[in-house]
C-alpha cells in the first residue's frame, strides 16, 4: 500500500458560488489508477464525491477527467502522489461530472440509403481508423476552436467523415461538414494527442473531408488563392524583398577551419524564405558557427503544407516528387527544417529516402558554444506542428534558456494554422488575443518562438517583441564577440 494526497476538484451548485481545489490523503495499492484513488476518498473519506465510471477498462469513456492539466480516463492512468484532478473543460454539473449532453447530441447517426449497398474491403479498411472512438470527449475540451467559434468540434467530425466513406448512408455529409464549421480547425492536434484511442482526427477525418469538399467545389476563396498561387510560383505567399534564396549561395561552409560537425540540406518554406528572410539568415549564421555546413538547393518549392491542410491536394504530388528530387540529387541523407509546419510536413506527410530534422533537434543534438546571456525574461510560444506535430517541446527551451530566463506559459494554439489566418480571419484573431492575454501574464520582455506563422501572427496580438529562438541565439553571440573585443 501506498499513502497519496491529492488535490480533486469540488463545485456543487446548489451550494457553491465557484470551485475549489480539496486535498485527499488515501492509501492505496501500488500500480493503482486514478479511478481507484476516487473509489478510496468516496468509501472512505466523503461519499458525497460525484465522479463518472462504468467499465473501469478503458472502453467506455464515462470516466474522463483532467489530471495535472491533460485530458485522461481515469481508469488507465496511474495515480501518483501530488495529481492534480479536475473536470473536463466542459460545463460542469457536480465535481468531476460535466454535461456531455450538448456534444453527444451533435454527433450524426447513419440515414439509410433506399438501396444500401455493403461496403468493400477498402472502404471498411478507410472506415476502421475512424470507428474506435468512446465519445469520452476529450477531444472535445481541449479544442481551441470551439471555445471561440461556432464549431461542431472534433468527435463530430469524425462520425461525419466515417459517414461520408460509409456507402450504407444516405446524407449529404461534406456539405453537412462545412455547415459545421470544417474549416475552423486549426490542425492544431490537440484533439488527436488526448485520444485514448489515438484518433488520427486531423489527418483522417478534418483534412479527409476538406479535400471532399474541394471536389464539390466547397473550398474557401481564400484557399483557393493561395493553391492558385502555389500552382502559378511554387510558392503560398508572394515575395515582398529580396528573398532567402537569393541572398546565399548554395553551399554555405562553416566559420573557422575546422572539420565540419555535419552536413545538412536545409528546406526553407515559403515563409521564411518570402517573408521572413532575415530570421533565415540568423539561422545560418547560428549553425555555421557551430560547425554545421548547410546545402540549401535552390530548386526547392513550396513543402504543400497550405494544400494538405485546406484539402487541395491535386498537385501534392508532383511537389513532393520536386522536393525529394533536389535533394536526392545532391546525396543529402539529412535535410533541416525551421519552419514547424514543413517539418511536420516532411516528416510525417512525405516518403523521404533522408532524415528530416528540425533546427533545434540540430543544435541540441551536435551542442551549441555558449552564448552570452542577455538581461531578458523570455517565454516561449510552442507551436502546434513542432510540439504535437513532432514532438520537439524540450530542445528549443534547452536553448533559450542558455541565452536568456525562460518564463513558462500554456501551450495553446495561436490560431495562424490550418488555413484558419487566411480563411477565419476572426477566429485567427480571436485565437491570436487569447495567446496575447496568456504572454500578458507572464510579464515576459520578449516571445520566442520556432514557426514562420506563429511569429508572424504572435506580433499582431502582442506589445512584446517576437523573435526565432536561432535570431535570439544570434543577439547572445553578437553580445559574446563585442565583450571579446573590448577585452
Amino acid at each position: 500500500m501506498t499513502t497519496i494526497t491529492v488535490k480533486v476538484y469540488r463545485f456543487d451548485p446548489a451550494s457553491d458560488s465557484s470551485g475549489r481545489l480539496e486535498p485527499y490523503t488515501v492509501q492505496v495499492n501500488d500500480g493503482a489508477r486514478v479511478l481507484h484513488a476516487l473509489h478510496a476518498i468516496h468509501d472512505r473519506i466523503d461519499p458525497t464525491l460525484s465522479y463518472r465510471f462504468c467499465c473501469g477498462s478503458g472502453q467506455c469513456g464515462s470516466c474522463a477527467v483532467r489530471v495535472n492539466g491533460e485530458p485522461v480516463l481515469a481508469c488507465m492512468e496511474e495515480i501518483q502522489d501530488g495529481m492534480v484532478i479536475e473536470p473536463l473543460n466542459l460545463p460542469v454539473q457536480k465535481d468531476l461530472c460535466v454535461d456531455l449532453n450538448q456534444n453527444i447530441n451533435a454527433i450524426a447517426h447513419l440515414l439509410p440509403a433506399a438501396e444500401p449497398v455493403m461496403p468493400t474491403k477498402e472502404q471498411i479498411d478507410a472506415i476502421k481508423p475512424l470507428r474506435s472512438c468512446i465519445e469520452c470527449l476529450s477531444c472535445v475540451s481541449v479544442c481551441p476552436a470551439m471555445d471561440v467559434t461556432k464549431f461542431l468540434g472534433p468527435t463530430a467530425m469524425r462520425q461525419t467523415m466515417r459517414l461520408a466513406l460509409d456507402p450504407r448512408d444516405s446524407g449529404d455529409r461534406i456539405t453537412d461538414a462545412v455547415r459545421d464549421g470544417l474549416f475552423t480547425c486549426t490542425s492544431c492536434q490537440a484533439c488527436w494527442k488526448v485520444c485514448p484511442k489515438d484518433i488520427e482526427i486531423p489527418g483522417k477525418a478534418i483534412e479527409k473531408l476538406r479535400a471532399f469538399a474541394n471536389k464539390k467545389g466547397l473550398t474557401l476563396p481564400r484557399h483557393q488563392e493561395v493553391a492558385a498561387l502555389v500552382k502559378e510560383t511554387g510558392r503560398s505567399v508572394t515575395r515582398i524583398e529580396p528573398t532567402f534564396l537569393e541572398q546565399v549561395g548554395e553551399v554555405l561552409e562553416p566559420y573557422g577551419t575546422g572539420t565540419p560537425k555535419a552536413t545538412m540540406g536545409f528546406f526553407v518554406g515559403c515563409m521564411y524564405n518570402m517573408r521572413l528572410p532575415k530570421t533565415a539568415l540568423d539561422a545560418m549564421d547560428v549553425l555555421r558557427r557551430n560547425g554545421i555546413r548547410i546545402i540549401i538547393p535552390k530548386e526547392q518549392v513550396c513543402c504543400g503544407s497550405p494544400l494538405i491542410r485546406t484539402g487541395q491536394i491535386d498537385i501534392l504530388d508532383d511537389l513532393k516528387k520536386k522536393n525529394i528530387g533536389v535533394f536526392q540529387s545532391r546525396s543529402i541523407d539529412t535535410v533541416m527544417t525551421m519552419c514547424a509546419g514543413c517539418g511536420s510536413t516532411l516528416k510525417n506527410d512525405y516518403r523521404t529516402p533522408f532524415m528530416v530534422m528540425d533546427i533545434n533537434e540540430v543544435l541540441t543534438k551536435y551542442g551549441i558554444e555558449p552564448p552570452a546571456r542577455l538581461p531578458l525574461k523570455a517565454t516561449y510560444h510552442d507551436p502546434c506542428h513542432l510540439l504535437r506535430g513532432q514532438g520537439i517541446s524540450q530542445q528549443p527551451r534547452e536553448l533559450i534558456r542558455q541565452v536568456v530566463d525562460l518564463i513558462e506559459m500554456p501551450a495553446i494554439c495561436c490560431g495562424s494554422g490550418g488555413g484558419v489566418k487566411s480563411g477565419m480571419p476572426e477566429e485567427a484573431a480571436a485565437l491570436g488575443k487569447r495567446r496575447g492575454e496568456e504572454i500578458q501574464k507572464t510579464k515576459a520582455d520578449i516571445v520566442i518562438s520556432s514557426c514562420p506563422f506563429c511569429e508572424f501572427h504572435i506580433a499582431g496580438h502582442t506589445d512584446r517583441p517576437v523573435k526565432n529562438v536561432a535570431s535570439v541565439l544570434l543577439e547572445g553571440y553578437q553580445k559574446k564577440d563585442k565583450q571579446s573585443k573590448r577585452v
